[in-house]
This record gives structure tokens, sequence and C-alpha cells, in this order.
């Protein structure tokens, strides 16, 4: 048997009684109009039903909790409300209804006592519409917490998991399992609370609404063997490998050369097929073993799950391990490596400062000391000494060091496009050689400079480690870099709209992304070009005292390492620099080979959008084969949308480290929730009633009901510091379809609401700062 949704009310009235997961408080419940005619009988029927309070007053109107609309957290709800303020409280919830209907209702209860825990649960993702379970509770009293935008903890759990939820939230997913037969497999939005009281724990259910989705959800057996493929994937590369070290792996979205930065969470098609075939099928092994790294040519990095990116951690870890490293330390070094990220899962997307030893440093010998904790002999760890050392010696020196071969095979690069482009080849011929380029003369010395730049960051912090730099030394080196985003800055300020344009027009947020218009495809949407900005401040040069260039020698000749202190400040500062401007220059290729696939695509009538599902194979086939180039294209698309609508279905966590991570994982804090599938590119400014706010993308640091304002103006997206994909504002931005960022943390929170122009692709899990 099932029921119907109806007011909040009679919703709770239906189930008490009928539901045997969770308790239903008693509630008394009338209309306004019966409030009007006799407000002394609701009274009593009050002090007679559930005693002397407290009360917590609630809305219960025909205009929230329905099919099309929640209107969640529009109407006023009162708590802890005495016998005697009843009367008031009434009062406000029927004005806070605005335009008075005598048949909404008003509903009180006695107040929970001895709540320990609360939050709010959905049987469906409102991001994917799939079957997920998502609880996002909070362990204290505050039963509105969750709903006011408090983060809280969140857990995330496909609907036929093969494994059971952590003890916190297991009789929610019962509850929630229960709610779906109830109401014959409509998604439902529930609220909750558990109470401890003489050593009994019980779960109440406060409150239970439609959810509304976007589009009808996927059926459970659907999701079950979409995730069933994905979770005998995830079983069989964590097996041990005959040529890999270490036993098992993880997969990470941030580790090496960390897909969610670069192209997203979910990139369609185009983009992940592009960024494999530049970096990580096999440029990224190749320029590592060239540096002096093991070989691992022939391992693809980034695997990708229904279209979801991920990086072989035991893949990346085995490659920061020097080639001349005995394979049984090599062996015991990637478990180490693997074990101290599983100890901390939150350095994933710090493994390289955090983690692994990947060079030579001058506070090396007191970072190693951990290995001698962790079973390493004082022998091994000075073999492994030693070949960072020799390896760290053949980047940084400065006659022969390897970023300086690097950096020259740049200006290849940019000859032969400029051949290339004055050739009367076809567009399909200069994409196939553009990309081709990129990956020779681009992304292969990209690698190894970005290598470089990595190695002397950290030989930058190693010296305030050492206490040679203080913070501000360090804080001081990186002001005085003169890199490409300085120089636009500068020249944004000086140039005129053809000559910056000239320049950086080539630019776009999302590099592999067909759909991310160029700078100088839509300058006006990036720029304000009647407005001159200030010419920023030069750069300040950065000196040391003498004394400390005294003691960089000292330590230098100390551990051995072939430069002086001159020539180790001035390769610290040529490597950051030279990876800026290296991938400015690679991305010239890229983009260029995206505007010719664009242009291709419009001789048979193919728009961008409908490009960014195909595959770049496509593009090779059409170039390798006598094929009809339409027909491959259209393939191409079609497969790739119907792969892509995979993709939107999945979630996974940013760390997948048990195959059993594959059905139900908690997102921890750092994890933004991303609010429709969306893509803008928009202004920023921050919360402000004086200010016109259309086009805008809001910034809040955390949004109750009060601020439903915002929706009455044509604002283009939203972000919040603190706030959960169950919370009211993710509520409100989901049925509205405003793309949104939700909970982005004290860190991104600062990053994104101090900009002008940002790049949001929910999608993606994504956002840009453009300026």
């Amino acid at each position: 048997m099932s029921i119907v949704f109806s007011s909040k009310a009679r919703t709770l009235e239906s189930l008490n009684g009928y539901i045997k997961t969770a308790l239903v408080p008693v509630g008394v419940y009338f209309t306004v109009r019966e409030w009007r005619d006799d407000q002394e009988a609701s009274l009593n029927e009050i002090e007679k039903k559930l005693g002397d309070g407290p009360f917590i007053v609630r809305s219960s109107s025909k205009r929230e909790d329905g099919y099309i609309s929640s209107n969640a957290g529009a109407f006023l709800s009162v708590p802890k409300v005495d016998l005697r303020e009843i009367p008031e409280a009434v009062n406000n919830v029927i004005i806070s209804y605005g335009e008075e209907c005598l048949d909404d209702e008003v509903l009180i209860q006695r107040m929970l006592r001895n709540v320990y825990r609360s939050g709010v649960a959905f049987t469906h993702d409102p991001q994917t519409c799939s079957p997920y379970r998502i609880i996002n509770w909070s362990d204290s009293a505050d039963t509105a917490s969750i709903t006011g935008g408090a983060s809280g903890r969140l857990w995330q759990q496909a609907a036929s998991s093969k494994f059971q939820a952590p003890d916190e939230v297991k009789s929610v997913i019962e509850l929630l399992n229960e709610l779906t037969d109830i109401f014959d497999g409509q998604p439902v939005d529930c609220e909750f609370a558990f109470t401890e009281e003489n050593h009994k724990n019980d779960l109440w259910i406060l409150q239970a609404r439609p959810l509304i989705l976007s589009h009808p959800p996927e059926s459970d057996q659907e999701q079950a063997l979409r995730l069933e493929f994905i979770h005998r994937k995830v079983e069989r590369g964590m097996q041990p490998h005959p040529f890999l070290k270490g036993k098992r792996t993880v997969y990470g979205v941030m580790p090496d050369w960390n897909p969610a930065e670069i192209i997203g969470i979910r990139p369609r098609p185009l983009s992940l097929s592009i960024y494999r075939d530049l970096v990580t099928d096999s440029i990224w092994a190749y320029q590592r073993n060239n540096y002096g790294y093991r070989n691992l040519r022939s391992f693809p990095l980034m695997p990708n799950f229904f279209g979801l990116p991920y990086i072989d951690v035991r893949l990346s870890f085995n490659s920061f391990i020097p080639a001349d490293v005995d394979d049984v330390i090599a062996d015991r070094l990637a478990d180490y490596y693997i074990d101290k990220l599983m100890a901390k899962p939150s350095l994933h997307d710090k493994v390289e400062f955090e983690i692994v030893f990947s060079c030579y440093t001058l506070d090396l010998p007191t970072r190693l000391e951990c290995l001698k904790d962790n079973g390493f002999t004082s022998e091994e760890v000075k073999v492994f000494a030693n070949s960072l050392r020799q390896l760290t010696n053949r980047v940084i020196d400065p006659k022969d060091g390897l970023l300086h071969s690097d950096a020259r095979k740049l200006k290849n690069l940019s000859l032969r496009r400029k051949k290339l482009m004055q050739s009367c080849s076809d567009p399909i011929e200069q994409i196939h050689w553009l990309l081709e380029d990129t990956k020779r003369y681009g992304t292969l010395p990209f690698a190894g400079i970005a290598r470089a730049g990595f190695i002397a960051v950290q030989m930058l912090r190693s010296l305030v480690e050492v206490g040679i730099f203080s913070e501000n030394n360090y804080e001081d080196f990186f002001k005085s870099m003169n890199t490409v985003t300085s120089q636009l800055a500068i020249d944004r300020a000086n140039c005129d709209k053809t000559t910056f344009l000239r320049r950086y027009g080539h630019l776009r947020p999302g590099t592999y992304d067909i759909t991310s218009p160029r700078y100088d495809e839509s300058p006006d949407m990036y720029f304000d070009w009647n407005v001159n900005p200030e010419v920023p401040k030069s750069n300040e040069p950065f000196s040391l005292t003498l004394e400390q260039m005294r003691e960089i020698g000292e330590i230098l000749n100390l551990h051995g390492l072939n430069p002086d202190a001159i020539s180790l400040l001035s390769f610290m500062k040529e490597a950051i620099e030279l990876r800026e401007l290296s991938k400015f220059q690679f991305t010239r290729n890229v983009s260029k080979a995206i505007s010719l696939m664009k242009e291709y695509g419009n001789i048979f009538n193919i728009m961008p959008e409908d490009l960014s599902y195909c595959d770049l194979q496509s593009f090779k086939d059409i170039h390798m084969s006598a094929i009809d180039p339409k027909e491959a294209l259209m393939k191409s698309i079609a497969q790739g949308k119907s792969s892509y609508s995979q993709t939107l279905k999945t979630s996974l966590p940013p760390l997948i480290s048990s195959p059993k991570d594959v059905w139900g994982f908690e997102w921890k804090k750092t994890s933004p929730n991303f609010i429709t599938n969306k893509k803008i590119t928009a202004p920023v400014t921050l919360c402000d009633t004086d200010k016109k706010l259309n086009g805008l993308i809001v910034c809040i640091p955390n949004a109750d009901p009060g601020f439903d304002w915002l929706f009455s103006c044509k604002i283009a997206g939203l972000i919040t510091a603190w706030g959960g994909a169950n919370s009211h504002m993710a509520i409100r931005a989901g049925e509205l379809g405003l793309p949104s960022v939700i909970g982005a943390g004290e860190f991104l929170y600062c990053k994104w609401s101090s900009a002008s122009l940002l790049y949001i692709d929910c999608a993606g899990h994504r956002v840009d700062v453009i300026k």
C-alpha cells in the first residue's frame, strides 16, 4: 500500500503509525479558517493533546512541499514556544504566508528532547537525478542547522549498495528505503532527528515531501549495473601488477596531473580524449623517464569510470621513484606512499609535497627520517637519498640541466605552427599536426619544465625549513616573478584591443573545452574595453643578504648539489616562470586545433555543442582513412552523448581507496556541492541589496530562507562558503536551474569571491578565475 503527499501536517499524520523505521512526533494542526473562527478551541486541543510544551509552531501551507515547487524554508517556523506564546507564534506563521489563504494550515508539535543528531535526507541525488541516498547531518541538538546552511557531514550511497552505511546513518538509509516504498518510488526529501532517553535511541521523521528533480530518475537496477562495472574495474586495478611496484593502488581526481583541476570531474568526451592524447596516455611517462625516474611508458595514467577521470595513484607513485633505485626498495616505497595517503586522504591533492620524495631538497635528510621509522635501514635511506641527489643535479645543473634543453624545444613549436598555418594543408591535416606537434614540442617539454618547477618550489620551501629563508623571503621570491599572468595584466593596461587579443586571444576558460569561447571570439564577455585599467606596479627584484648567499653556497656544497647560490636562485626563478610560459605556448596549438575542429564541423552544420561529445579518435580516423567524415563525426557524437548521459548519472568520491567506495562514500568538507550541470561565465559580486545583481554570480558566506530575495533577481549563479547538498539554497537553486556552488569552504570561497570574473562548469565540478 502506498500513500500520497499532502500538506506537511497531513503527510506526517498519514505516516504516523504507518511507518516502521522511524517515529513521528505527535502534532495538532488546523486551518487558518479554523484559527480565525475559534482560536480557543485550537488552543484547548493543543493543551489536551500535547501538554505544556515547549512547542514548535510550523508552517503547513498549500504552497510548500508540492510536486512542482517545494518553497523549502519560504515560510516561518517558530521553535521553543510555551503555551501562552502560541497565539503570537501562530499569527506570525500565518503572516509569513503573505496573501492569506483560509485553507492553509499551521502545525504544532512538541519540541523533541535530548536531540543528539539531526539532518536532511534524499532518496535521490538532485544533481544527477540518480537513486543515491543522500544524508546530510550534524551531531548537534540544533535540528535546523543543516537546513539553515551549516555544512555538517554528508554521506552518499547507491540505492542498491552492496555495503552497509556507517552506523551514524544506517537507520536513515532504512528510513529512506521505506519512504521510497510508501510513496511508490517517488523521490522523497525528509528531515530527521535522533534522540536519546533512558539509554534508548530513537529516530524521528520531522518532514517528508516530494523531492523535485529536473528529469525522471533512472531505476535502481540501471544504476547498480553501471556501478558493478566500475566496481570490477577498480577491483582489477587494485590487484598486484607484475610490472609495477606496490601491492595496491588508489584512484584520485587531484594527484599528479589532477584532472579535476584541468578538465573537471565530468569532462565531455572531446575534452577528455584530447587531454588523454596530449598528456596522460604516454607523454607524462615518457618525459618522467627522461628526467631519470622509472620507465612507465606503456601505462596510461588516467583511467576513467564511465567518463569520470581518475589518476592511478600507484602509477604516479611508481613514476616518482628514481630509475636506479633497487626493485626491493622501490616496492616498499610504493607501499609506504600508498599507506601514508590512506592514513591522511586529505593530502590527495598535495602528494608531491607531503607524501612522496621526488627530488633532493636541503631538508631531505630530516624528512627521510620517517622512512627509518617504517622499516627502512639507514643504508637504504642513504642509497635512496643519493639517487634523488643525482636525479636533481641532472635537472638543476647550471650548464647542462634538463630545464634548458626542454625550454629550447618550445621554439620549434611556434616555428612549426607558423609554417603549418601558412601551408595549403586542409583543416584535418592541420588539426593532426597541431596536436602531434603539441605532444612533441609542447606538452613533452612542458611536462619536463613543470617537473623542474615542482623541484624549484620544493627547493625554495626547503630554504625556509633549514632557516636560511624567512616566510617573507619566500613570499617576496614569488612576488618577484615575471609570469605570463603578470604580463597579461600589464599588456591589458598598455595595449590596444587588437594588439592585446593578438597576444592573448587564444586563451579560453577550459583549455580543452570546445564550447568555451576564446578571448578573441568573445572579447566583450571577458573584458570591459571602455575602462582603462591601471598599469600594475612593476615587480620588485628579489634580493638576499651576503650572509644568506654564503649560507646557501655552504649548504649546497654540503649536500653535493651542483649549483652555486646564484645559479640556484636563477634556476628556481626560471623554472617557475618557464612553467607558466610553456603552458601558454602549447595552449596556442591546442586552441587553434579546437578552433579548426569547430570550423570543420561547421562544414557539415555540426555545432560546437555537438562536437563536444565527439571523441578525438574520429578526427584521427578521418585523417588516416578514406571514410565519410560527416558520418564518422555523427556516429562519434551519438556514442558520446549516450556515454555522457551515463557520466552525468554517476557520482564517485574524490579518492577511491576500495571497490566498496563506488557504492557509498562520505563527501569531505573540502568538496563543494555543484548544483545543475550548466556552465556559465559571469562577473562576480558580494551579496548586497544596493547592487544590481542581474547577470552576476553572487557570493554569500551562508544563506537561510531569508535570502530568497536573491532569486527575484536574474542572477547568473550562486556561490556560498557554507552549505550542504541538502541545504535550503541547494534545493532552491536546483529547482530554479541556477548554476551554483554550495559549500565551497573558506579557502576556495575567499579565492572565488575576490575574483572579478568566473567560469563555472557545474557538471565538471570546476571553477576557473578569469580575472
